[in-house]
Protein backbone atom coordinates (compact mmCIF):
# COMPACT_ATOMS: atom_id res chain seq x y z
CA UNK A 1 0.00 0.00 0.00
CA UNK A 2 1.42 3.35 -1.01
CA UNK A 3 1.99 6.10 1.51
CA UNK A 4 2.43 9.86 1.31
CA UNK A 5 5.64 11.65 2.30
CA UNK A 6 6.51 15.30 2.60
CA UNK A 7 9.46 16.43 0.47
CA UNK A 8 11.44 19.16 2.16
CA UNK A 9 14.20 21.59 1.28
CA UNK A 10 17.49 19.90 2.20
CA UNK A 11 20.59 21.50 3.72
CA UNK A 12 21.32 24.61 1.64
CA UNK A 13 24.00 26.11 3.83
CA UNK A 14 23.33 29.31 5.73
CA UNK A 15 20.73 30.59 3.29
CA UNK A 16 17.32 31.59 4.67
CA UNK A 17 14.13 32.68 2.91
CA UNK A 18 15.42 31.75 -0.55
CA UNK A 19 12.96 32.52 -3.39
CA UNK A 20 11.53 29.73 -5.54
CA UNK A 21 12.22 30.73 -9.14
CA UNK A 22 10.93 27.64 -10.95
CA UNK A 23 8.73 24.59 -10.28
CA UNK A 24 9.55 21.71 -12.62
CA UNK A 25 6.68 19.34 -11.82
CA UNK A 26 2.89 19.35 -11.51
CA UNK A 27 0.40 17.22 -9.60
CA UNK A 28 0.21 13.72 -11.10
CA UNK A 29 3.75 13.70 -12.52
CA UNK A 30 5.84 10.60 -11.93
CA UNK A 31 9.41 11.41 -10.97
CA UNK A 32 12.54 9.41 -10.35
CA UNK A 33 15.11 9.91 -7.62
CA UNK A 34 17.38 12.88 -8.43
CA UNK A 35 14.88 14.45 -10.88
CA UNK A 36 14.76 18.22 -10.24
CA UNK A 37 11.64 19.42 -8.41
CA UNK A 38 12.14 23.15 -7.92
CA UNK A 39 14.88 25.72 -8.43
CA UNK A 40 15.96 28.28 -5.81
CA UNK A 41 18.04 31.41 -6.25
CA UNK A 42 19.84 33.25 -3.47
CA UNK A 43 22.01 36.32 -3.96
CA UNK A 44 25.03 34.04 -4.41
CA UNK A 45 23.82 30.76 -5.91
CA UNK A 46 21.15 29.07 -7.97
CA UNK A 47 20.32 25.52 -6.86
CA UNK A 48 17.95 22.81 -7.95
CA UNK A 49 16.25 20.71 -5.28
CA UNK A 50 16.13 17.08 -6.54
CA UNK A 51 13.70 14.33 -5.62
CA UNK A 52 15.14 12.26 -2.75
CA UNK A 53 13.25 9.20 -4.05
CA UNK A 54 10.84 8.19 -6.81
CA UNK A 55 7.07 8.62 -6.64
CA UNK A 56 4.03 10.45 -7.92
CA UNK A 57 3.47 14.12 -7.09
CA UNK A 58 0.36 14.28 -4.91
CA UNK A 59 0.44 17.96 -3.90
CA UNK A 60 2.68 20.99 -4.46
CA UNK A 61 3.08 23.31 -1.52
CA UNK A 62 5.05 26.17 -3.13
CA UNK A 63 4.79 28.45 -6.12
CA UNK A 64 7.20 30.78 -7.91
CA UNK A 65 8.06 33.70 -5.66
CA UNK A 66 7.55 31.83 -2.38
CA UNK A 67 10.50 31.91 0.02
CA UNK A 68 11.77 28.71 1.63
CA UNK A 69 14.47 27.58 4.03
CA UNK A 70 16.01 24.27 5.06
CA UNK A 71 13.19 21.96 6.21
CA UNK A 72 10.39 23.76 4.36
CA UNK A 73 7.84 21.35 2.85
CA UNK A 74 7.71 21.91 -0.91
CA UNK A 75 5.50 19.04 -2.11
CA UNK A 76 4.08 15.64 -1.25
CA UNK A 77 4.79 12.28 -2.89
CA UNK A 78 2.91 9.02 -3.00
CA UNK A 79 4.17 5.79 -4.50
CA UNK A 80 6.23 2.72 -3.81
CA UNK A 81 9.35 4.74 -3.04
CA UNK A 82 7.42 6.78 -0.53
CA UNK A 83 5.98 3.67 1.06
CA UNK A 84 9.46 2.28 1.55
CA UNK A 85 10.63 5.42 3.32
CA UNK A 86 11.13 5.36 7.09
CA UNK A 87 8.07 6.06 9.19
CA UNK A 88 9.64 9.23 10.59
CA UNK A 89 10.00 10.70 7.12
CA UNK A 90 6.35 10.01 6.34
CA UNK A 91 5.18 12.25 9.15
CA UNK A 92 4.14 15.67 7.78
CA UNK A 93 6.46 17.60 10.09
CA UNK A 94 7.98 20.81 8.77
CA UNK A 95 10.30 21.16 11.74
CA UNK A 96 12.09 17.85 11.21
CA UNK A 97 14.82 18.37 8.57
CA UNK A 98 15.42 15.57 6.08
CA UNK A 99 18.46 13.36 6.42
CA UNK A 100 21.36 13.97 3.99
CA UNK A 101 20.84 10.50 2.53
CA UNK A 102 17.17 10.89 1.73
CA UNK A 103 17.49 14.39 0.33
CA UNK A 104 20.71 15.18 -1.52
CA UNK A 105 21.21 18.88 -2.08
CA UNK A 106 22.00 18.37 -5.79
CA UNK A 107 23.61 21.09 -7.84
CA UNK A 108 24.18 24.72 -6.92
CA UNK A 109 25.17 27.38 -9.42
CA UNK A 110 27.47 29.91 -7.77
CA UNK A 111 26.94 33.52 -8.80
CA UNK A 112 28.80 36.76 -8.24
CA UNK A 113 27.23 38.38 -5.16
CA UNK A 114 26.53 42.07 -4.67
CA UNK A 115 29.73 43.94 -5.63
CA UNK A 116 28.32 47.45 -5.50
CA UNK A 117 28.09 49.48 -8.70
CA UNK A 118 30.98 47.72 -10.42
CA UNK A 119 30.33 46.35 -13.92
CA UNK A 120 32.36 44.08 -16.20
CA UNK A 121 34.93 43.27 -13.51
CA UNK A 122 37.82 41.08 -14.76
CA UNK A 123 38.58 37.70 -13.22
CA UNK A 124 42.27 37.78 -12.28
CA UNK A 125 42.58 34.38 -10.58
CA UNK A 126 40.65 31.10 -10.29
CA UNK A 127 41.55 29.24 -7.10
CA UNK A 128 39.86 25.88 -7.77
CA UNK A 129 39.61 23.25 -10.46
CA UNK A 130 36.97 20.71 -11.42
CA UNK A 131 36.78 17.95 -8.83
CA UNK A 132 38.03 20.07 -5.92
CA UNK A 133 36.08 19.85 -2.65
CA UNK A 134 35.43 23.27 -1.12
CA UNK A 135 33.96 24.43 2.16
CA UNK A 136 31.66 27.40 2.69
CA UNK A 137 33.67 30.67 2.56
CA UNK A 138 36.61 29.08 0.70
CA UNK A 139 37.79 31.54 -2.02
CA UNK A 140 36.74 30.54 -5.53
CA UNK A 141 37.85 33.39 -7.79
CA UNK A 142 39.47 36.78 -7.39
CA UNK A 143 38.21 39.92 -9.16
CA UNK A 144 39.90 43.25 -9.71
CA UNK A 145 37.90 46.40 -10.35
CA UNK A 146 39.33 49.83 -10.97
CA UNK A 147 39.35 50.44 -7.22
CA UNK A 148 39.58 47.12 -5.40
CA UNK A 149 40.60 43.48 -5.48
CA UNK A 150 37.97 41.15 -4.05
CA UNK A 151 37.63 37.40 -3.59
CA UNK A 152 34.36 35.57 -4.19
CA UNK A 153 33.85 32.88 -1.52
CA UNK A 154 31.90 29.63 -1.81
CA UNK A 155 28.35 30.21 -0.50
CA UNK A 156 28.18 26.58 0.67
CA UNK A 157 30.31 23.43 0.64
CA UNK A 158 30.48 20.93 -2.21
CA UNK A 159 32.49 19.52 -5.09
CA UNK A 160 33.35 21.71 -8.06
CA UNK A 161 31.54 20.15 -10.99
CA UNK A 162 31.97 22.86 -13.59
CA UNK A 163 33.90 26.14 -13.91
CA UNK A 164 32.36 28.67 -16.24
CA UNK A 165 34.90 31.48 -16.09
CA UNK A 166 38.59 31.84 -16.79
CA UNK A 167 41.21 34.46 -16.07
CA UNK A 168 40.43 37.55 -18.15
CA UNK A 169 36.68 37.01 -18.34
CA UNK A 170 34.54 39.93 -17.18
CA UNK A 171 31.69 39.35 -14.74
CA UNK A 172 28.90 41.29 -13.05
CA UNK A 173 26.63 40.77 -10.09
CA UNK A 174 24.63 37.63 -10.82
CA UNK A 175 27.11 36.14 -13.32
CA UNK A 176 27.45 32.37 -12.94
CA UNK A 177 31.04 31.38 -12.18
CA UNK A 178 30.76 27.66 -11.41
CA UNK A 179 28.52 24.77 -10.38
CA UNK A 180 28.92 22.82 -7.15
CA UNK A 181 27.59 19.35 -6.38
CA UNK A 182 26.45 19.67 -2.79
CA UNK A 183 25.29 17.40 0.04
CA UNK A 184 25.31 13.65 -0.59
CA UNK A 185 25.24 14.28 -4.32
CA UNK A 186 28.76 15.69 -4.14
CA UNK A 187 30.52 12.36 -3.70
CA UNK A 188 28.79 10.88 -6.70
CA UNK A 189 29.43 13.98 -8.78
CA UNK A 190 33.12 14.38 -8.01
CA UNK A 191 34.55 11.57 -10.13
CA UNK A 192 32.33 12.09 -13.18
CA UNK A 193 33.04 15.81 -13.04
CA UNK A 194 36.78 15.27 -13.14
CA UNK A 195 36.60 12.76 -15.97
CA UNK A 196 34.20 14.92 -17.92
CA UNK A 197 36.50 17.91 -17.61
CA UNK A 198 39.47 15.85 -18.69
CA UNK A 199 37.56 14.52 -21.68
CA UNK A 200 36.55 17.98 -22.79
CA UNK A 201 40.09 19.27 -22.40
CA UNK A 202 41.49 16.36 -24.40
CA UNK A 203 38.87 16.29 -27.11
CA UNK A 204 36.78 19.48 -27.44
CA UNK A 205 35.49 18.40 -30.83
CA UNK A 206 34.17 15.14 -29.40
CA UNK A 207 32.50 17.00 -26.54
CA UNK A 208 30.78 19.33 -28.98
CA UNK A 209 29.58 16.36 -31.02
CA UNK A 210 28.24 14.62 -27.91
CA UNK A 211 26.17 17.70 -27.08
CA UNK A 212 24.65 17.89 -30.53
CA UNK A 213 26.88 20.74 -31.70
CA UNK A 214 25.70 23.04 -28.90
CA UNK A 215 27.74 26.17 -28.26
CA UNK A 216 29.11 25.26 -24.83
CA UNK A 217 30.32 28.79 -24.20
CA UNK A 218 26.83 30.19 -24.77
CA UNK A 219 25.39 27.38 -22.64
CA UNK A 220 27.68 28.26 -19.76
CA UNK A 221 26.78 31.95 -19.92
CA UNK A 222 23.04 31.48 -20.30
CA UNK A 223 20.86 32.59 -17.41
CA UNK A 224 19.35 29.20 -16.58
CA UNK A 225 19.44 26.60 -13.81
CA UNK A 226 21.21 23.22 -13.87
CA UNK A 227 18.00 21.31 -14.72
CA UNK A 228 17.26 23.61 -17.64
CA UNK A 229 20.81 23.20 -18.94
CA UNK A 230 20.44 19.42 -18.67
CA UNK A 231 17.19 19.56 -20.61
CA UNK A 232 18.80 21.79 -23.24
CA UNK A 233 21.54 19.23 -23.78
CA UNK A 234 19.01 16.40 -24.01
CA UNK A 235 16.98 18.31 -26.62
CA UNK A 236 20.10 19.67 -28.41
CA UNK A 237 18.92 23.22 -27.82
CA UNK A 238 21.47 26.03 -27.96
CA UNK A 239 20.64 28.20 -24.94
CA UNK A 240 22.53 31.06 -26.54
CA UNK A 241 19.62 31.40 -28.96
CA UNK A 242 16.78 31.04 -26.47
CA UNK A 243 14.93 34.06 -25.13
CA UNK A 244 14.15 33.73 -21.43
CA UNK A 245 10.65 34.53 -20.22
CA UNK A 246 11.34 34.04 -16.51
CA UNK A 247 12.07 36.74 -13.99
CA UNK A 248 14.84 39.10 -15.16
CA UNK A 249 15.12 37.19 -18.45
CA UNK A 250 15.84 33.81 -16.89
CA UNK A 251 15.49 30.83 -19.25
CA UNK A 252 12.98 28.32 -17.85
CA UNK A 253 11.99 24.80 -18.88
CA UNK A 254 9.05 25.95 -21.03
CA UNK A 255 11.35 28.27 -23.01
CA UNK A 256 13.60 25.33 -23.92
CA UNK A 257 10.65 23.10 -24.80
CA UNK A 258 9.08 25.81 -26.97
CA UNK A 259 12.36 26.45 -28.75
CA UNK A 260 12.81 22.72 -29.39
CA UNK A 261 9.41 22.72 -31.08
CA UNK A 262 10.40 25.52 -33.43
CA UNK A 263 10.18 28.65 -31.30
CA UNK A 264 11.85 31.85 -32.47
CA UNK A 265 15.39 32.64 -31.42
CA UNK A 266 16.11 35.62 -29.28
CA UNK A 267 17.38 38.72 -31.00
CA UNK A 268 21.19 38.78 -31.01
CA UNK A 269 22.70 40.95 -28.29
CA UNK A 270 24.66 44.02 -29.40
CA UNK A 271 28.39 43.52 -29.57
CA UNK A 272 30.39 44.60 -26.57
CA UNK A 273 31.61 48.13 -27.00
CA UNK A 274 29.22 48.93 -29.83
CA UNK A 275 28.31 52.61 -29.93
CA UNK A 276 24.68 53.52 -29.21
CA UNK A 277 22.49 55.02 -31.89
CA UNK A 278 23.52 58.62 -32.42
CA UNK A 279 27.06 57.93 -31.15
CA UNK A 280 29.22 60.34 -29.24
CA UNK A 281 27.98 61.97 -26.06
CA UNK A 282 24.35 62.91 -25.56
CA UNK A 283 23.57 61.87 -29.14
CA UNK A 284 26.19 64.27 -30.54
CA UNK A 285 28.71 62.67 -32.88
CA UNK A 286 32.31 63.38 -31.93
CA UNK A 287 35.22 63.74 -34.29
CA UNK A 288 37.62 60.79 -34.22
CA UNK A 289 40.62 61.12 -31.95
CA UNK A 290 43.70 62.20 -33.95
CA UNK A 291 46.16 59.41 -34.70
CA UNK A 292 49.75 60.59 -34.66
CA UNK A 293 53.00 58.73 -35.20
CA UNK A 294 54.87 60.41 -32.36
CA UNK A 295 58.06 58.47 -33.17
CA UNK A 296 58.47 60.64 -36.26
CA UNK A 297 59.31 63.58 -34.05
CA UNK A 298 61.67 61.92 -31.60
CA UNK A 299 62.28 59.00 -29.23
CA UNK A 300 59.18 57.69 -27.45
CA UNK A 301 58.33 55.12 -24.81
CA UNK A 302 54.91 53.56 -24.31
CA UNK A 303 53.55 52.88 -20.82
CA UNK A 304 50.15 51.27 -20.30
CA UNK A 305 47.75 52.98 -17.94
CA UNK A 306 46.93 51.04 -14.79
CA UNK A 307 43.56 49.30 -14.67
CA UNK A 308 42.37 51.79 -12.05
CA UNK A 309 43.30 54.77 -14.20
CA UNK A 310 41.60 53.28 -17.26
CA UNK A 311 38.27 52.75 -15.52
CA UNK A 312 38.35 55.78 -13.24
CA UNK A 313 39.25 57.85 -16.29
CA UNK A 314 36.04 56.74 -17.99
CA UNK A 315 34.03 57.60 -14.86
CA UNK A 316 35.65 61.02 -14.56
CA UNK A 317 34.98 61.75 -18.22
CA UNK A 318 31.31 60.78 -17.82
CA UNK A 319 30.95 62.97 -14.74
CA UNK A 320 32.63 65.93 -16.42
CA UNK A 321 30.52 65.67 -19.59
CA UNK A 322 27.16 64.92 -17.96
CA UNK A 323 27.33 67.22 -14.89
CA UNK A 324 27.31 71.01 -15.54
CA UNK A 325 30.23 71.85 -13.26
CA UNK A 326 30.80 75.27 -11.72
CA UNK A 327 33.64 75.92 -9.25
CA UNK A 328 33.53 78.62 -6.58
CA UNK A 329 36.78 79.59 -4.84
CA UNK A 330 37.26 81.03 -1.37
CA UNK A 331 39.72 80.84 1.50
CA UNK A 332 39.61 79.99 5.19
CA UNK A 333 41.67 81.40 8.07
CA UNK A 334 42.92 78.28 9.87
CA UNK A 335 45.55 79.95 12.08
CA UNK A 336 43.87 79.06 15.37
CA UNK A 337 42.76 75.63 14.16
CA UNK A 338 46.32 74.76 13.11
CA UNK A 339 47.63 75.78 16.52
CA UNK A 340 45.00 73.56 18.16
CA UNK A 341 45.89 70.66 15.82
CA UNK A 342 49.59 70.93 16.71
CA UNK A 343 48.76 71.00 20.42
CA UNK A 344 46.41 68.02 20.03
CA UNK A 345 49.15 65.97 18.33
CA UNK A 346 51.53 66.67 21.20
CA UNK A 347 48.96 65.32 23.64
CA UNK A 348 48.33 62.26 21.44
CA UNK A 349 52.00 61.58 20.74
CA UNK A 350 52.23 58.52 22.99
CA UNK A 351 49.13 56.95 21.43
CA UNK A 352 50.70 56.96 17.97
CA UNK A 353 47.78 58.93 16.50
CA UNK A 354 48.71 61.91 14.33
CA UNK A 355 45.81 64.16 13.35
CA UNK A 356 45.84 65.96 10.00
CA UNK A 357 43.65 68.88 8.98
CA UNK A 358 41.32 66.61 6.99
CA UNK A 359 39.26 65.23 9.94
CA UNK A 360 38.50 68.81 11.00
CA UNK A 361 37.39 69.58 7.45
CA UNK A 362 35.10 66.54 7.53
CA UNK A 363 33.43 67.73 10.73
CA UNK A 364 33.07 71.23 9.27
CA UNK A 365 31.65 69.71 6.08
CA UNK A 366 28.96 67.81 8.02
CA UNK A 367 27.89 70.94 9.91
CA UNK A 368 27.74 72.88 6.62
CA UNK A 369 25.83 70.12 4.82
CA UNK A 370 23.25 70.13 7.60
CA UNK A 371 22.74 73.87 7.05
CA UNK A 372 22.63 73.46 3.24
CA UNK A 373 20.96 70.05 2.71
CA UNK A 374 20.75 70.33 -1.09
CA UNK A 375 24.53 69.80 -1.14
CA UNK A 376 24.01 66.43 0.63
CA UNK A 377 21.72 65.11 -2.07
CA UNK A 378 21.53 63.25 -5.39
CA UNK A 379 19.44 63.79 -8.49
CA UNK A 380 16.91 61.06 -9.21
CA UNK A 381 15.11 61.84 -12.45
CA UNK A 382 13.23 65.07 -11.90
CA UNK A 383 13.51 64.77 -8.12
CA UNK A 384 16.16 65.41 -5.51
CA UNK A 385 17.00 62.77 -2.88
CA UNK A 386 17.97 64.57 0.33
CA UNK A 387 20.04 62.28 2.55
CA UNK A 388 19.77 62.31 6.32
CA UNK A 389 23.15 60.68 6.79
CA UNK A 390 26.60 62.12 6.33
CA UNK A 391 29.19 59.81 4.76
CA UNK A 392 32.27 61.75 3.65
CA UNK A 393 34.63 60.44 0.97
CA UNK A 394 38.27 61.49 0.78
CA UNK A 395 40.47 61.22 -2.27
CA UNK A 396 43.42 58.91 -1.60
CA UNK A 397 46.49 58.97 -3.82
CA UNK A 398 47.77 55.41 -4.44
CA UNK A 399 50.49 53.94 -6.68
CA UNK A 400 47.75 52.66 -9.00
CA UNK A 401 45.72 55.85 -9.17
CA UNK A 402 43.08 57.84 -7.34
CA UNK A 403 40.69 56.06 -4.97
CA UNK A 404 37.91 57.47 -2.78
CA UNK A 405 37.32 55.62 0.53
CA UNK A 406 34.28 56.72 2.54
CA UNK A 407 34.07 57.50 6.27
CA UNK A 408 30.51 56.66 7.34
CA UNK A 409 28.50 58.61 9.91
CA UNK A 410 31.08 61.34 10.38
CA UNK A 411 28.55 63.24 12.50
CA UNK A 412 28.75 60.47 15.13
CA UNK A 413 32.56 60.22 15.33
CA UNK A 414 35.19 62.37 16.99
CA UNK A 415 38.41 63.65 15.44
CA UNK A 416 40.56 60.78 16.76
CA UNK A 417 38.10 58.12 15.56
CA UNK A 418 37.99 59.70 12.10
CA UNK A 419 41.80 59.89 12.02
CA UNK A 420 42.22 56.20 12.86
CA UNK A 421 39.61 55.10 10.30
CA UNK A 422 41.18 57.29 7.61
CA UNK A 423 44.55 55.67 8.25
CA UNK A 424 43.10 52.17 7.99
CA UNK A 425 41.21 52.92 4.77
CA UNK A 426 44.17 54.75 3.21
CA UNK A 427 46.41 51.72 3.83
CA UNK A 428 43.85 49.38 2.27
CA UNK A 429 43.67 51.73 -0.72
CA UNK A 430 47.45 51.71 -1.19
CA UNK A 431 47.50 47.91 -0.91
CA UNK A 432 44.64 47.56 -3.41
CA UNK A 433 42.46 45.81 -0.84
CA UNK A 434 39.57 48.25 -0.46
CA UNK A 435 36.20 46.54 -0.68
CA UNK A 436 33.36 47.99 -2.78
CA UNK A 437 31.27 48.85 0.27
CA UNK A 438 34.20 50.90 1.64
CA UNK A 439 33.98 53.17 -1.40
CA UNK A 440 30.23 53.45 -1.78
CA UNK A 441 27.46 55.44 -0.15
CA UNK A 442 29.31 58.74 0.05
CA UNK A 443 27.25 61.94 0.22
CA UNK A 444 30.08 64.49 -0.13
CA UNK A 445 33.76 64.26 -1.03
CA UNK A 446 36.84 66.24 0.01
CA UNK A 447 39.83 66.17 -2.32
CA UNK A 448 42.91 67.50 -0.56
CA UNK A 449 46.19 68.42 -2.22
CA UNK A 450 47.40 69.98 1.03
CA UNK A 451 50.42 67.75 1.34
CA UNK A 452 51.62 68.58 -2.16
CA UNK A 453 50.93 72.17 -3.20
CA UNK A 454 48.90 74.34 -5.52
CA UNK A 455 46.42 77.11 -4.70
CA UNK A 456 43.12 76.47 -6.49
CA UNK A 457 41.79 73.79 -8.86
CA UNK A 458 38.51 72.39 -10.23
CA UNK A 459 37.70 69.03 -8.59
CA UNK A 460 35.39 66.78 -10.62
CA UNK A 461 32.17 65.82 -8.85
CA UNK A 462 31.96 62.19 -7.76
CA UNK A 463 28.56 61.15 -9.16
CA UNK A 464 25.89 60.62 -7.90
CA UNK A 465 26.97 63.32 -5.43
CA UNK A 466 26.23 66.93 -6.40
CA UNK A 467 29.26 68.70 -4.94
CA UNK A 468 32.88 68.23 -3.93
CA UNK A 469 35.29 70.35 -1.90
CA UNK A 470 38.87 70.73 -3.11
CA UNK A 471 41.55 72.11 -0.80
CA UNK A 472 45.17 72.96 -1.49
CA UNK A 473 48.24 73.66 0.57
CA UNK A 474 47.75 76.35 3.19
CA UNK A 475 49.98 79.42 3.05
CA UNK A 476 50.64 82.56 5.10
CA UNK A 477 48.92 85.71 3.94
CA UNK A 478 48.39 89.18 5.36
CA UNK A 479 44.79 89.86 6.39
CA UNK A 480 43.20 93.13 7.39
CA UNK A 481 39.82 93.38 9.10
CA UNK A 482 39.59 97.16 9.20
CA UNK A 483 41.72 98.26 6.27
CA UNK A 484 44.21 99.94 8.59
CA UNK A 485 46.03 97.16 10.39
CA UNK A 486 46.98 93.70 9.15
CA UNK A 487 48.41 90.48 10.45
CA UNK A 488 49.80 87.29 8.98
CA UNK A 489 47.25 84.48 8.97
CA UNK A 490 47.51 80.85 7.82
CA UNK A 491 45.14 80.62 4.85
CA UNK A 492 43.57 77.52 3.33
CA UNK A 493 42.43 77.78 -0.33
CA UNK A 494 38.96 76.29 -0.98
CA UNK A 495 37.57 75.12 -4.34
CA UNK A 496 33.94 73.99 -4.28
CA UNK A 497 32.63 72.33 -7.46
CA UNK A 498 28.84 72.02 -7.67
CA UNK A 499 26.17 70.66 -10.00
CA UNK A 500 24.39 73.67 -11.52
CA UNK A 501 21.25 71.58 -12.10
CA UNK A 502 20.80 71.41 -8.33
CA UNK A 503 22.73 74.33 -6.86
CA UNK A 504 22.95 78.00 -7.83
CA UNK A 505 25.85 80.39 -7.39
CA UNK A 506 24.47 82.23 -4.37
CA UNK A 507 23.99 78.97 -2.41
CA UNK A 508 27.50 77.83 -3.35
CA UNK A 509 29.00 81.11 -2.15
CA UNK A 510 27.13 80.86 1.15
CA UNK A 511 28.28 77.23 1.55
CA UNK A 512 31.92 78.25 1.11
CA UNK A 513 31.63 81.17 3.53
CA UNK A 514 29.97 79.01 6.20
CA UNK A 515 32.55 76.23 5.73
CA UNK A 516 35.39 78.76 6.04
CA UNK A 517 33.86 80.31 9.18
CA UNK A 518 33.66 76.89 10.84
CA UNK A 519 37.32 76.19 10.11
CA UNK A 520 38.23 79.58 11.52
CA UNK A 521 36.41 78.74 14.76
CA UNK A 522 35.42 75.06 15.21
CA UNK A 523 33.31 76.00 18.22
CA UNK A 524 30.67 77.05 15.70
CA UNK A 525 30.13 73.38 14.76
CA UNK A 526 28.31 72.94 18.06
CA UNK A 527 25.47 75.22 16.94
Amino acid sequence: MSQAIDIKVPDIGDFKDVPVIEVFVKVGDTVKAEDPLISLESDKATMDVPAPLGGVVKAIGVKIGDKVSEGSVILQFEGEGAAAAPAEAAKPSVSAPPSPVSAPAGLAEVRIPDIGDFKDVPVIEVFVKVGDTVKAEDPLVSLESDKATMEVPAPLGGVVQEIRVKVGDKVNEGSIIMALATGSASAAAAAPAVSAAAGQAAAPAAAAAASGGIDEAALALAYAGPAVRKLARELSVDLGKVKGTGAHGRIVRTDVEAFAKGGAAAAPAPKAGAAPAGGGVGGVDLLPWPKVDFAKFGPVERKELSRIKKISGANLHRNWVVIPHVTTHDEADITDLEAFRVQMNKELEKSGVKVSMLPFMMKAAVATLKKFPEFNASLDGDGLVLKNYWHIGFAADTPNGLMVPVIRDVDKKNIVEITKEMGELAKLARDGKLKPDQMSGGTFTISSLGGIGGIYFTPIINAPEVSIMGVCKSYWKQHSSDGKTSSWRLTLPLSLSWDHRVIDGAAAARFNVHFANLLADMRRTMF
